[in-house]
């Protein structure tokens, strides 16, 4: 119905047939009959009519093909059927049939000339092809006599001449084929020769021969076998970089460098070059670690193959330290080396090209070649830092891993030179300044001087404890550069070279490392240097030189031609301005001959066996500190203690004494008094005796410092025999002195040394700390004086004499002929000493100062004890004193008198008025109260009142409150 419908809409007039062909026979439409459609067309209906009785047919009849009109129209039936109403409606579709059948009809009239003329066409067409079969029937007839008479034999020919030509061409082909498939053999023989560019180049050249013939299904193998080839080629060509990591030829890598530019990698295989380096540092300390490792394990599985490199490190043995260091740096030395000669052959490869690619011939050519130049060069300049940051994280590794601080102090020494030296390649390697080893090495050093030095005060403390301070016998011309530790002084070197190491030629020092040992050798061989060179001779026979060697006594001082500059320099305290005597003039010298008591002696230094330690630890220390300046300061600060704490002992072993300090002369000086209360604060554990329980940060505290010595029972201070121990005393001091002096010496070095912020703390201690040792010579020698004469019994002798007497006297006392005495005695058993230790002119002028010092005041003592005095006993006085001075003189060359002034104004004082003495009691405070109150009692007691007396009195008193 959908297509009866479109047809009536769209198509214009057909006639009756063809409508009736285009309707579907699924389509149950009765047709009409003739007679119908000749009744239709016999009934004029109105074609507006027509069209809206068709318009009024429900679409669902022209909905689908298969729709059951009967069906549909009899769901539609209401229930309850009404005949008329159905009447009506059948009415109404007959009138829609009809109209329906009517346009049908009229479209199949419409339709029927167009019918008939194609009908008409149908017929002519299948005359036509009628023809033409007949047509085609004779062509193929005449074809099949034209090739039954062709000549078949001249055409076999031809194609045959054809097949001959390409069969040729085959076996030409077949022949490049065989060749091709032999070259495997060749190419095999070629690698085995190490001709990696002839086998490239053959490899090439066969896969261009290939693919001419890649038509060939045995060429698409053949092509897949030299592939293969290549790519085996490359492998072996990279295992033969690797090779040059460790052991450079310049003809090896010339033909692997050939090789890769053949192959279009340069960059690739610098690339694979710096890979390989990576992992030959890797690969050779392990290796190198491991082997150690293994051998002081013995047959001890404990797979050490497994284990990281880092832990690795923590398994080598003290015993097998050294060793491993130097034959890691050796390894790592070799790695190095090649690196550098690498760079060399690309520069000196890069200057050879430069030459000939200036002609132009291939632009594109050259800009590429110097492109991977320029990547080449690059490449290689930052694989500078990166190859020295993984050997610093090798050496650091290898540093911490162990645990230093118990090593010997020449082991320790052997690894901060080896380190040193590495540090030197660093620099010369990539310039740089080694930050990581620095900081791992300080870490250890800082870690075993803090070791080292705490036993180094412990040893020196046990030195100190058992020294029977006798005199070291050395020669006459001895100086700390002639002992090993000091050596490196006198050595003209850079500050990074061990002291073991000696430059062999001027050349070879101006010359880098790299340089030296281009060809050959390793700068880590371990040195079995024989010490024959560096023999000590600096102890004297026996505690006297011969004569000879007396004879030549000065010009072994004056000749210094062995001591460095900086030991000849004066040092000058910056603050007091004052220098430290040196006895290096030949004048000195005449005079201390002449002065000191040792006569028969050359004035060799004095010096103990533990003095000579603490110089010998001194150099040590100075020598770690010379490889290692990061810890420089805290060298210097260790260096200080040792020295405290000797000028600590040598005080409280001899010069400690209260009731000789509480005598009011000063004897020991702020500055001085300042230092011990520095050392006893900061260095002594005055602890250390009984067993404390104290909390853990005290013990922290209490290990920086070192239990007070006590002096040796072997020594005795008590026997007036040897002068209270005055041998000991001036082996203690004048050893101090010594060592001062020689702090004073080395001051300039360790100036250059110490950093710039630190250098305030060196200048503290030289002036507040060395120069003041002299100082300890009046405490310490003031115990002899006090104890050498007896000057109580000068006191009992004054208090029986008269001194009201009314006549002047010619004759002076008898106590002046006892103490002249005395000081002849002690003149006398001062040589007896001096015969076993020289006795230096500033000791003996300081042993006779405080003899006279204490004898002057024991006659203002002793005057001060007078009860009557006249002008005659006065006069008296005065004649004693001066008969004393007198005699007094001719044993001593000191001048002037000590206290010469302090007996003479008191005397004088007797003369005084009551206004002059009230002037002399504020003026002259030095005097007692008691030898104040003397005076205005016996002086003036007689002439003054008592309210006068009363007055003098009283500012006296008011004069010692403060005292008190």
């Amino acid at each position: 119905m959908q297509k009866i419908k479109s047809l009536m809409t769209r198509q214009g007039p057909k006639s009756p047939q063809e409508s009736l062909s285009d309707l579907s026979p699924v389509e149950n439409i009765r047709i009409p009959s003739k007679e119908e459609l000749r009744e239709m067309r016999e009934q004029p209906i109105d074609p507006q009519a027509e069209q809206e009785i068709i318009n009024s047919i429900e679409d669902v009849y022209f909905s689908n093909d298969s729709f059951d009109i009967v069906q549909h129209e009899l769901e539609k039936l209401p229930p309850v059927l009404n005949l008329q109403e159905i009447e009506e409606y059948r009415d109404k579709l007959k009138k829609q049939q009809a109209a329906v059948s009517k346009k049908v009809a009229d479209l199949i009239l419409e339709k029927q000339p167009s019918y008939v003329k194609e009908l008409d066409r149908v017929t002519s067409l299948q005359a036509n092809l009628q023809l033409g079969a007949v047509i085609c029937t004779n062509a193929r007839r005449q074809l099949g006599f034209a090739k039954e008479d062709f000549t078949q034999a001249s055409l076999g020919l031809l194609a045959n001449q054809r097949k001959r030509q390409l069969l040729t061409g085959l076996l030409k082909s077949l022949r490049t084929i065989k060749t091709l498939q032999r070259t495997d053999v060749r190419l095999s023989e070629m690698l085995e020769e190490e001709d990696y560019p002839g086998a490239i180049q053959l490899c090439l050249e066969c896969q261009k021969a290939a693919s001419t013939f890649k038509h060939y299904s045995c060429i698409s193998e053949l092509n897949s076998k030299l592939q293969d080839t290549l790519e085996q080629i490359e492998e072996q060509l990279d295992v033969a970089l690797s090779k040059t990591c460790k052991s450079f030829d310049i003809n090896h890598y010339t033909k692997v460098q050939q090789a890769y530019t053949l192959l279009g990698k340069t960059q690739t295989a610098m690339d694979q070059l710096h890979m390989h380096f990576t992992q030959a540092i890797h690969n050779t300390v392990f290796q190198v670690v491991l082997g150690y490792v293994e051998l002081c394990a013995g047959n001890a599985d404990t797979k050490f193959q497994k284990m990281q490199y880092k832990d690795l490190c923590t398994h080598i043995t003290l015993d097998s330290y050294i060793p491993c260091l130097s034959d890691l740096c050796k390894a790592l030395w070799e790695v190095m080396l090649s690196y550098h000669r690498t760079m060399e052959w690309h520069e000196e490869h890069d200057n050879e090209e430069t030459v000939p690619a200036s002609d132009g011939s291939s632009t594109d050519g050259t800009e590429e070649s110097n492109f991977d130049r320029s990547y080449v060069k690059k490449k290689l300049e930052h694989g500078l830092t990166r190859i020295w940051q993984d050997v610093q994280l090798k050496a650091k590794a290898y540093l911490l891993g162990t645990d230093m601080s118990n090593f010997k102090y020449d082991d320790f020494i052997f690894v901060l030179d080896i380190i040193s030296r590495l540090m030197q390649v660093g620099e010369e390697f990539c310039g740089s300044k080694s930050e990581v080893l620095q900081e791992s090495i300080k870490k250890q050093s800082v870690n075993y001087f803090k070791n080292y030095h705490r036993t180094r005060l412990e040893e020196l403390r046990m030195f100190l404890e058992n020294e029977t301070w006798e005199l070291c016998p050395v020669k006459s011309n001895f100086s700390i550069v002639q002992l090993h530790e000091f050596k490196f002084m006198g050595q003209s070197r850079s500050p990074s070279v061990s002291p073991s190491k000696h430059a062999s030629t001027a050349s070879t020092a101006t010359m880098s490392l790299f340089e030296q040992y281009h060809n050959g050798g390793n700068p880590f061989e371990m040195q079995t240097d024989s010490k024959d060179d560096e023999t000590e001779d600096v102890l004297a026979s026996n505690g006297y030189e011969s004569d000879e060697l007396e004879k030549c006594a000065y010009q072994d001082y004056d000749s210094d031609s062995d001591v460095p500059e900086e030991l000849k320099r004066d040092y000058v305290d910056e603050q007091t301005g004052d220098a430290p005597v040196k006895s290096v003039s030949r004048d000195t010298l005449r005079s201390r001959k002449k002065s000191d008591y040792s006569l028969n002696k050359v004035n060799a230094p004095i010096l103990t066996n533990t003095t000579l330690n603490v110089i010998r630890l001194v150099g040590k220390y100075m020598q770690m500190m010379n490889i290692l300046k990061p810890i420089a300061f805290d060298v210097i600060h260790c260096m200080s203690q040792l020295f405290d704490y000797y000028l600590y002992a040598v005080y409280t072993f001899f010069g400690r004494n209260d009731m000789y300090e509480s005598s009011g002369l000063g004897l020991i000086s702020s500055r001085l008094r300042t230092t011990l209360n520095r050392i006893q604060e900061g260095l002594i554990d005055l602890e250390a005796a009984p067993e404390t329980t104290g909390s853990h940060v005290a013990g922290e505290e209490r290990k920086e410092k070192v239990p007070s010595p006590h002096l040796s029972q072997l020594v005795v201070l008590t026997a007036s025999g040897t002068l209270y121990g005055l041998a000991e005393r001036v082996v203690a001091t004048e050893s101090l002195v010594f060592l001062a002096e020689q702090f004073e010496c080395l001051q300039p070095h360790l100036d250059t040394m110490i950093p710039a912020a630190k250098k305030p703390f060196l200048q503290q201690f030289y002036s507040q700390t060395v120069s003041t040792t002299s100082e300890l010579r009046k405490p310490i020698y003031w115990i002899v004086a006090a104890k050498a004469i007896d000057y109580e019994q000068m006191l009992l002798l004054m208090a029986g004499v008269k001194w009201d007497i009314k006549e002047i006297m010619s004759q002076h006392n008898i106590y002046v002929d006892v103490l002249l005495k005395e000081f002849e005695q002690f003149n006398k058993r001062l040589g007896d000493v001096s015969r076993q230790v020289r006795i230096p002119l500033p000791v003996s002028n300081v042993l006779w100062e405080h003899c006279i010092r204490l004898a002057n005041r024991t006659l203002v003592e002793g005057y001060a004890n007078v009860k009557k005095c006249s002008n005659e006993g006065r006069a008296l006085m005065q004649l004693d004193f001066q008969q004393f001075l007198m005699k007094l003189e001719k044993l001593t060359d000191i001048r002037p008198i000590p206290d010469k002034e302090f007996v003479e104004t008191y005397i004088k004082a007797y003369y005084l008025t009551e206004n002059d003495m009230e002037q002399f009691i504020k003026n002259h405070r030095e005097y007692s109260t008691k030898q104040l109150t003397n005076l205005v009692s016996v002086c003036l007691g007689s002439h003054i009142n008592k309210k006068a007396r009363q007055k003098l009195l009283a500012a006296i008193d008011d004069i010692d409150r403060p005292k008190r």
